[in-house]
This record gives C-alpha cells, structure tokens and sequence, in this order.
C-alpha cells in the first residue's frame, strides 16, 4: 500500500506558511510581531491564535537587540530549552535552564515553591538584560515578576507563555497589567506551551522563516 503525500520538505513549508498567512488575521499586528505569530501559529496549529497575543509596542526590537548583544535566553523547562535552534542564535547565546539541578528540591521546599519558580532565583546573576522564555509554568512567571519587583533587574523581554488550567492566564494577565513596564509578548489564557514559546523565541532570533 502506498499513500499519495507530498514527501518535498521546502514545498511543504512553503505550503505551511501560505495557508497560515491565507487562513490567519494578522492585520492587528505589526510586522514585526506578525512573524512570530506566524512561526507560533506553525507550531501550534491554530490560525485563531493572533486574536490572543498581547505584546508590548517594542517588545520583537527589544529581544532582538539584546541577543545580537550577547544576552542568555532563560528557560523555565527543559524541552524550552532543548526546543531553541542554535544555528539561529546571532551571538551562540547561552541557554540556562536550572531544573536539572539536584540542590533545586531543596531550595524550592525552603521556598514553599515549586522548583520552576525556585529556579527563577537562580536567575538573579543573569536576569538584566536577558530573554526571559517562560512556556510551562506559571508559577514561575509569577515569580519572575515578583523578583523583578524586589530587585530592581530588568531582563530585556518577557516571552511568558505557560499553560495550564491552574495559574497560566491569571500569570499571564499579571504580566500584562504590572506596573514594571516590562516589554513582554503574552498568549493570554489557557493557551501556551514548549512548542508555541521555542516558536516565538526562534522567530525573533532570526526573521528568516
């Protein structure tokens, strides 16, 4: 038995990003942050998906400078982490992800927290200017803020884009309407994930789709 499929890799990818840019709304969005829906949208799957970014007006400028500067990208997950092309990077960009970290249990109990969020303290040395990449875990974005807050350290961009049913939109929604004036590219509500911030964060690393 033999399928008829289209087995051309370029071809397929073309086809891919015309039927996104034939099926999705992407007239509310600059061009900028245009082509990162578009890239998160492949990943994803659902067209409907501009309708629930929120950003801020320099947020695709802000993150692309920082890393053409050299600045690390912070994961919250491992497949975060994993998922980053390289080869896009412009300045070979460090990638920190602490979850595998054996002394994270522990700090995250002294805590009261789940290791997610203790290892945004681990962040601390790294944090100003960096990407900020969150797809998993809310409570590490409200964590995030709230260290932000305390210490002043400002990253360069907020990728926060957790999933889930317990804390993701209300962490998301606290990102928007914080009063640090974080630039910040949000998909609002339940929606979020590894594949969908890897997306984002390999979009604005390089526009070549």
């Amino acid at each position: 038995m033999k399928y008829d499929y289209l087995t051309d890799g370029a071809e397929i990818y073309r086809r891919s990003f015309a039927t996104i840019r034939a099926e999705a709304d992407l007239s509310a969005l600059p061009d900028d942050v245009s082509g990162v829906a578009v890239r998160m949208i492949h990943a994803a799957g659902q067209t409907d998906l501009p309708a629930d970014l929120a950003f801020s007006p320099r947020v695709v400028t802000a993150c692309r400078e920082a890393l053409q500067a050299g600045a690390p990208i912070l994961c919250d997950s491992t497949m975060v982490a994993t998922g980053i092309i390289r080869s896009r990077l412009p300045a070979a960009n460090e990638i920190i992800c602490h979850l595998g970290e054996p002394s994270l249990a522990e700090l995250a109990a002294e805590l009261g927290t789940t290791k997610t969020a203790a290892a945004v303290e681990r962040w601390r040395p790294r944090l100003e200017g960096s990407v900020v990449a969150i797809g998993n875990a809310p409570t590490a974005l409200f964590h995030l803020l709230e260290v932000i807050a305390e210490s002043g350290l400002r990253p360069a961009g907020v990728l926060g884009m957790p999933v889930g049913f317990v804390g993701a939109a209300e962490s998301k929604q606290a990102l928007i309407d914080s009063d640090l004036a974080l630039e910040y590219l949000v998909l609002k509500g339940r929606r979020g994930g590894s594949a969908i911030t890897v997306a984002a964060v390999n979009a604005i690393a390089s526009a070549a789709e």
